[in-house]
């Protein structure tokens, strides 16, 4: 429960960026100043050619955002069976696709009712994202859906198991100490991620995502099912896992593209 409410006060957090962001420039300003500027007669077509020319050039960015999932490096902390940390980064390839991939590190221990076991290894995932949000202005915020393809590869260590007794007569046999470790596990999975991301600097953002996760493939040791895989996280019902993150991350601008003001572009086609 106090988990949730950390992940509920960071969502509030962030939509509260986007209304706030959203309120300082209307999106009817550019609108209103291009009537104001528009003479009641019929303007000669030099006029016309310098009232556009006088309206600033509105330039996109594009380039490298780089950050850290701040969920998984503070985890740690307060839960005593994790470790792990979480490298993000995207590039912007078009106004709406972005490039994406996360590297991550996990160290987990797992207390399931028959077993304990502790899984540690790396993972990469990669893929794009699509920007849904409609920026008005300077504004750079992103809310996104985007498609990822993930591999871990890791290794299992079975701490201790139970052994079922049907009779309860004798009652439950105590768990046994085991400490094998199994090495060259592998996963593959395919995810579909919602997130979003809201300025809150100059260059710095803050996101949210979820993640919903098919598992595609999955090399397990001959005694026992993987519980825990590292970037997949735990399994549940087989092969479908869930995930989340809270990241902070650096636009690193590279270079910029103009944006054509769809109303000046049609009075130009109609000249």
């Amino acid at each position: 429960m106090k988990h949730m409410s950390k992940y509920f006060f960071s969502i509030c957090l962030l939509f509260t960026v986007f209304f706030v962001q959203s309120q300082e420039t209307p999106a009817d300003t550019i609108k209103k100043e291009i009537n104001q500027e528009k003479p009641k007669s019929k303007t000669p077509k030099a006029a016309t050619k310098s009232i556009a020319d006088s309206i600033p050039v509105k330039k996109d960015r594009y380039g490298l955002r780089v950050g850290v999932d701040l969920y998984k490096l503070t985890r740690g902390f307060y839960d005593k069976d994790y470790k792990g940390v979480e490298f993000v980064g995207d590039f912007r390839l078009t106004k709406k696709y972005y490039i994406a991939a996360e590297l991550g590190i996990e160290d987990k221990t797992t207390d399931d009712d028959r077993l304990n076991s502790t899984a540690t290894g790396t993972y990469l995932k990669g893929g794009f994202d699509y920007n849904l949000y409609n920026n008005w202005l300077d504004m750079e915020n992103l809310i996104t859906i985007g498609l990822r393809g993930g591999f871990s590869t890791f290794s299992q260590q079975l701490n201790s198991y139970k052994i079922y007794n049907s009779d309860q007569y004798w009652g439950q046999i105590p768990p046994i100490t085991d400490g094998t470790k199994y090495t060259g596990l592998t996963a593959a999975w395919a995810e579909v991620a919602l997130g979003m991301k809201a300025k809150v600097f100059n260059n710095v953002f803050v996101g949210f995502g979820f993640q919903l996760k098919m598992l595609l493939a999955n090399k397990e040791p001959g005694n026992f099912e993987n519980l825990y895989i590292p970037g997949f996280n735990r399994t549940y019902d087989g092969n479908f896992g869930v995930g989340f993150n809270y990241t902070v991350s650096y636009f690193i601008p590279l270079y910029k593209k103009k944006v054509t003001i769809p109303e000046i572009e049609k009075k130009a086609s109609e000249k």
